[in-house]
C-alpha cells in the first residue's frame, strides 16, 4: 500500500510540475514542463548521491578505518542479500544517518560520529539496517527525485514572482491571457503543494524502512530505542545542513515541535515506535516466545 501511495505521491509531484508549464506556456508549455521533470529525475539519478553526501561533508571510509563498523554492515548486507555499500562518516558529534545512491549497485551508506560514538551495538545495527531497507527499496532515489522536482518547481515560482513584479510573465491572449489569481496561486501555492507532497513521500518510506530493519536485524525494540536516543540528541545536538537533504536522515535534524505532521519529513518518534512495538509484538507471536517489559532507555 505504501509503495502505491508514493507512486501516486511522485506522479502528483510530476504533474504539479507540467501544471506550472500549462500555465506558463499553454500546451507547448505543459510539453515543456514535462521535459524539464524529466531532466530533474535524471538529474537525480546520476547525481543525488554526490551533492547529498558533500552537503555533509561526509568522507569514505574504507575497511582499514573503521574495522568494526564495516564488519557491523558486512553481516547486515548478508542478511538483506544486498551488495555492499561505499560507507561514510561524518565528522560531527550530532548524531544521524542517512542513505543515498540511485541503486543498491550504486550506494552509499554514511553515519555521523556522534551516531557511532552514542549508540550501542545493537542499536547502530538497528539504524544501519534501516537504511540498508533504504537502499534495498530505492527510496534513496525516489527521495532524491521527490527533492529535485520540488526544489526546481520553487525556483520556478521563485522565477513568476520575480517577472510578476516586473511585468514579465504574461500568457498569449489567444489562451485565455494571465489570469492574476492563478499567477498568486502558481507562486505561493505550487511551492508550499511540492514540499507537503515531497514530506509525504518521505514519511511513508520510513515506515516502511523501519519495518525493514526489524526484519533484518529480528531486533525492532533496538531501533525503538535508538530512536530515543536520537530524538533527545537532535534537541541537544542538531545536525547543521541544508534542509533539503533532511528526508534522507533518519530523525529529523533537528525536531520541529510546532508543525504539524502535514509539514514533517518523518512521523513522529511516538508513531514510529509504536509500530516497531507491533512489529515486536507480531514476531513474538510467531516463535511463542513471551512478551517483554515495557520500553525503556
Amino acid at each position: 500500500m505504501n509503495q502505491i501511495k508514493t507512486l501516486g505521491l511522485l506522479g502528483l509531484l510530476s504533474g504539479l510540475f507540467v501544471g506550472i508549464g500549462y500555465y506558463l506556456g499553454g500546451s507547448s508549455g505543459a510539453l515543456m514542463g514535462l521535459v524539464f521533470a524529466g531532466a530533474t529525475n535524471l538529474f537525480s539519478w546520476y547525481s543525488s548521491d554526490k551533492i547529498a553526501l558533500a552537503a555533509y561533508q561526509a568522507q569514505p571510509l574504507e575497511p582499514t578505518d573503521a574495522p568494526e563498523l564495516y564488519n557491523m554492515v558486512k553481516k547486515l548486507c548478508d542478511r538483506a542479500e544486498l551488495p555492499m555499500p561505499q560507507l561514510y562518516l561524518i565528522p560531527t558529534e550530532g548524531a544521524n544517518a542517512f542513505a543515498t545512491g540511485r541503486d543498491p549497485q550504486h550506494a552509499a551508506v554514511a553515519v555521523t560520529q556522534g551516531i557511532v560514538n552514542m549508540l550501542p551495538t545493537d542499536e547502530l545495527e538497528a539504524v544501519i539496517a534501516h537504511e540498508l531497507t533504504h537502499v534495498k527499496n530505492r527510496d534513496t532515489l525516489t527521495q532524491a527525485v521527490a527533492a529535485t522536482v520540488a526544489g526546481a518547481i520553487s525556483y520556478l515560482a521563485q522565477v513568476l514572482q520575480f517577472g510578476a513584479m516586473f511585468g514579465g510573465i504574461s500568457r498569449n491572449d489567444r489562451e485565455g491571457g494571465g489570469n492574476p489569481i492563478a499567477l498568486i496561486a502558481t507562486i505561493f501555492l505550487a511551492p508550499l503543494a511540492a514540499s507537503v507532497i515531497q514530506m509525504a513521500i518521505s514519511r511513508t518510506r520510513e515506515f516502511e524502512a523501519d519495518a525493514g530493519s526489524a526484519r533484518i536485524t529480528g531486533n525492532p525494540r533496538a531501533l525503538a530505542r535508538a530512536l530515543q536516543r536520537l530524538e533527545a540528541s537532535a534537541k541537544q545536538m542538531p545536525l547543521a545542513a541544508n534542509p533539503a537533504f533532511e528526508p534522507l536522515l533518519i530523525v529529523n535534524a533537528l525536531p520541529k515541535q510546532t508543525f504539524g505532521s502535514l509539514f514533517s519529513t518523518h512521523p513522529t518518534t511516538e508513531a514510529r515506535i509504536e509500530n516497531l512495538l507491533r512489529i515486536e509484538q507480531e514476531l513474538t507471536a510467531q516463535s511463542g516466545k513471551l512478551p517483554e517489559s515495557p520500553l525503556s532507555l
